[in-house]
């Protein structure tokens, strides 16, 4: 009997680790993602944001299903109004300092000053908006595809593209 549960263990064993290596591997994403900060290369921020900020994906694609993490910079007295995102947020304050305020009307008076090593969590849909007291680093963690939708049309920067 010990002679054949031997084996069997051992083959359940090997079985389970190339099962996890697979799903590791689905959607063609890689095993693992390492990135040192003097490897994070910068590009201009997405079109629905203001004008100034910067950002670097640093895993997966905002604009793909699935899991990604990006860094987006911002210079300081940027603001972002009032908006929701078609996904959960997990956002980190990396650097500098960053105000959030909750709700469809920017009263910045009113928005939580959060200074580097902070974090916070929104659900789909919650409307919020940001202002930046100094230059700052922030780095959000969802699933894509990630969007942005602004209360008001007139805060959307593709908007006023559009009408130049």
């Amino acid at each position: 009997m010990k002679t054949i549960l031997q084996p069997l263990a051992i083959g359940l064993i090997a079985l389970a680790g190339a099962s996890s290596g697979a799903l590791a591997q689905i959607g063609n994403a890689p095993a693992h993602t390492i990135v040192s900060s003097q490897e994070i290369k910068w590009s201009p921020g997405p079109a629905s944001l203001p004008p100034g900020a910067e950002m670097a994906v640093l895993h997966g694609d905002p604009a793909k299903e699935g899991l990604f993490v990006m860094r987006l910079k911002f210079p300081k007295g940027y603001r972002i109004g009032p908006h929701t995102h078609p996904t959960m947020e997990a956002v980190t304050v990396i650097s500098g300092a960053f105000r959030l305020g909750m709700g469809e009307t920017a009263d910045l008076g009113k928005a939580q000053a959060l200074p580097a090593g902070s974090f916070f969590a929104m659900p789909t849909g919650m409307a919020h908006y940001a202002s930046v007291d100094e230059d700052a680093v922030m780095q959000i963690s969802t699933n894509g595809p990630w969007g942005i939708t602004y209360v008001d049309p007139k805060d959307d920067p593709r908007q006023k593209a559009r009408v130049q």
